[in-house]
């Protein structure tokens, strides 16, 4: 078979391999987790575009917030304090139901009344006057037994949780299905193992009870919340439907299937036949609802928990309402991430879910749905990958838009119109995937190489050396080799104090301001940029692309980013912002450079003992008080064309071996006749110091301090102050030591 025949069947083969792997992850088969995630995207810009908004008054959180935590201490509260919270709520506001998004799982010991029983049972139990005084107070004293009967004949609905620890808490209410309910129609129920509930005095005084536990998705979101959850057997309500439920005068709960048959689970709805009708609440195969969304926090009014206890709320201002008791206190812990927010109060998702179930609202995930998604996939397929290979670029572009938008379309109609939330993110990326598999088919085989190098070295190489590598990219990788480059390292002088002096948004902005005009420099000067360490930039030249004149070009880089901070530091002045002072090392030598790293981060860099001499260069800058130190291997290929400056012989941390260091000045070319001047004169006291000529080299000092005053003449004379007290040993020559430094 001819290249031309294989490559004219592979085109609509590999479309059909792509249709293939959606339609697995459509069918349940094998899920693909890129795409479920896509698919929550896609749901939750779905829901918040079509958001109704507006705030529900039906509802009302009495929350539990900082203010309230302000002015009645920490939670958990004193039981008496919550009765009292119960009379106001049902007796003067005249709330039609309350429920709490709270458990009550410990006794309540606050008033005392346990330490008073034991002085009674000990110390005075001979006091009968204490005695009488302790049965006369233990009703008031008993907050447990208050609350209680500050619950007991009233519309108040519990809450709490069920888990898989090995160790379960208080009474539950009665299951609202025996076990044995589904025995033949085998459901993903939420199953757990354990619990935590309320005290069991609490719990027998209260109308109902429910878990307040969400489903929590593998991004963190809450997106669903089972309606019904097995434990031990038997299955229990969601906190939100035990309101309902009391709304409704506690009809019972019908599970409704799709299709009959042995052994099918398609579980779809949950009946609560009223006097009024049945109201159906559409369910998934974990009995679980999409939670209603409105609005983002605040779609129903809250009322602080202490304006409410302290009378701070006119009288009846929440009469027949329904009304939750929660937090959004971050101290809580009951804050979560929602599509409508990422710190959203559990006790408005239950609002929400209360609110959407008595309107009709819930949005539905029947069991057809995966078979119609196939079948959309399907259609879709076949008509692409039989079209697009015959039609021109502007036709392909112009059918795959028509198709996508179709289907976005008729997405939001079932969403909108028929509260159908089905998936789409499949067939979507069925249409993208097909097209730009078909348009970018001959873009593929024809300039993958170059593409790869753009990918590669783009962010490390100016775009000019990237189009050079692209002319012969067989030449160029990133595998590691030994390479004779030029490496350079820059540091800011004083950046802690920096640091600490600036806001952190000023301080990122004054060094993206900084790192942006010396990066430019770098980059002008066929520079390759390896990293940035803080303030520090680390760079090299010589590689990926090979370049001879790397010293020269390091040195010349260097150079114009001395002679571009001036500038810049008047642009900085004028924000209000430090000046900044720079110190740069730059070394030559045999280095190792290319993509290095672990498996969960690379980078192209370089390695080796002359990289770590151009950091001590730097590191050495401010010793010196130079801008720029650059070793002997570098100097050696510069030749005449910079004025440089040694600066000393010196033996560096982690070398052995003395290195000699100087300090570039200008091009030879631009020197002016005073640089030149000082520079003859600074020799001859150079030369005059290691010749043990102390006078001479100090009076050679003076003058040149007279005529610049640097810091560098004032560390030499500060050395022949030190030498003249304490004459160096005869073998010394000149040599300095900075391994501390």
């Amino acid at each position: 078979m001819s290249l031309r025949l294989r490559r004219r069947w592979l085109r609509p083969l590999l479309g059909l391999l792509v249709l293939c792997a959606l339609a697995l992850h459509a069918t349940g088969y094998q899920r693909i987790d890129l795409l479920s995630r896509l698919d929550a995207i896609v749901y939750d810009t779905r829901l918040r575009l079509t958001l109704p908004g507006g705030v529900d008054e039906r509802i009302v959180i009495i929350d539990i917030d900082e203010r309230s935590l302000a002015e009645e201490g920490r939670w958990p509260w004193p039981r008496d304090r919550l009765a009292e919270l119960v009379d106001l709520a049902l007796g003067e506001q005249g709330v039609r139901l309350l429920a709490f998004d709270v458990v009550f799982a410990e006794p309540d010991r606050s008033s005392g009344i346990d330490t008073l029983t034991a002085l009674a049972d000990n110390e005075l139990r001979a006091e009968q006057g204490f005695l009488q005084a302790l049965e006369r107070l233990r009703p008031s004293l008993d907050h447990d037994a208050r609350f209680a009967a500050a619950l007991a004949g009233r519309p108040v609905v519990l809450g709490y949780y069920l888990g898989h620890s090995d160790q379960s808490s208080g009474a539950l209410p009665d299951p609202v299905l025996p076990a044995g309910s589904f025995a033949e129609r085998p459901l993903a129920v939420t199953r757990w193992h354990s619990h935590g509930g309320n005290l069991p005095e609490l719990q027998a005084a209260a109308m109902s009870a429910g878990f307040f536990n969400p489903l929590v998705d593998s991004d963190g979101n809450v997106r669903r919340v089972p309606l019904l959850a097995e434990y031990e057997g038997a299955y229990y309500e969601a906190l939100s439907l035990a309101v309902v439920r009391a709304l409704l005068d506690f009809p019972p709960i019908f599970p409704g299937f799709a299709a009959s048959g042995e052994h099918y689970g398609g579980l779809e709805w949950l009946d609560l036949p009223t006097e009024a009708g049945d109201v159906r609440l559409p369910v998934d195969e974990n009995i679980a609802v999409l939670v209603p969304y409105r609005g983002p926090q605040g779609s129903f009014p809250y009322v602080s928990a202490s304006d409410l206890l302290h009378g701070r709320i006119p009288a009846q201002a929440l009469a027949g309402k329904i009304a939750l008791v929660g937090t959004s206190a971050p101290g809580l812990v009951d804050l979560r991430a929602t599509p409508v927010g990422e710190a959203f109060p559990g006790v408005e998702i239950h609002a929400h879910l209360i609110a959407g179930m008595l309107d009709g609202v819930l949005k539905q995930v029947p069991e057809y749905s995966a078979g119609l998604d196939l079948v959309i996939l399907i259609a879709v397929g076949i008509v692409l990958i039989a079209l697009l290979p015959r039609l021109s670029a502007v036709q392909s572009t112009l059918l795959a838009a028509a198709v996508f938008a179709f289907l976005l379309a008729l997405n939001l109609i079932f969403w909108q119109l028929l509260n159908l939330a089905l998936p789409v993110v499949a067939s979507l990326l069925l249409v993208v995937s097909l097209y730009v598999w078909n348009i970018a088919w001959g873009y593929v085989f024809e300039s993958r190489s170059k593409r790869q190098l753009t990918s590669l070295f783009g962010q490390y190489v100016p775009p000019e050396l990237v189009e050079q590598m692209s002319a012969d990219p067989e030449n160029y990788s990133m595998a590691g080799r030994k390479a004779e480059l030029t490496v350079f390292f820059s540091d800011v002088r004083g950046f802690t104090s920096i640091s600490e002096s600036l806001p952190p948004e000023v301080l990122a902005e004054l060094m993206n301001t900084y790192l942006a005009a010396m990066t430019r420099i770098i980059r002008e000067h066929q520079g390759t940029l390896d990293k940035y360490i803080g303030d520090a930039i680390m760079a090299f030249w010589g590689a990926p692309v090979e370049n001879p004149t790397h010293a020269r070009q390091a040195v010349q880089a260097a150079l114009a980013m001395q002679a571009a901070m001036p500038e810049l530091n008047r642009e900085l002045l004028a924000r209000g912002w430090p000046t900044l002072t720079i110190g740069m090392g730059i070394n030559t030598g045999w280095v190792t450079v290319g993509d290095m790293g672990s498996p969960v981060r690379q980078s192209y860099t370089v390695m080796g003992d002359a990289v770590n001499l151009a950091a001590r260069l730097e590191g050495i800058t401010k010793h010196y008080g130079v801008g720029l130190i650059i070793g002997e291997a570098t100097l050696a290929q510069l030749g005449d064309e910079f004025l440089v400056r040694e600066l000393d012989r010196v033996l560096v941390k982690g070398k052995t071996e003395p290195v000699t260091i100087y300090e570039p000045i200008a091009n030879s070319q631009q020197a002016t006749s005073q640089q030149l001047h000082e520079l003859a004169h600074w020799t001859q006291a150079l030369q005059a110091y290691r010749n043990r000529q102390w006078n001479q080299a100090q009076d050679l000092l003076d003058a040149l301090q007279q005529q610049a005053d640097r810091p560098l003449y004032a560390l030499y004379k500060q050395r022949i102050q030190h030498y003249l007290q304490q004459p160096p040993e005869q073998r010394w020559d000149g040599v300095h030591s900075l391994t501390e430094k």
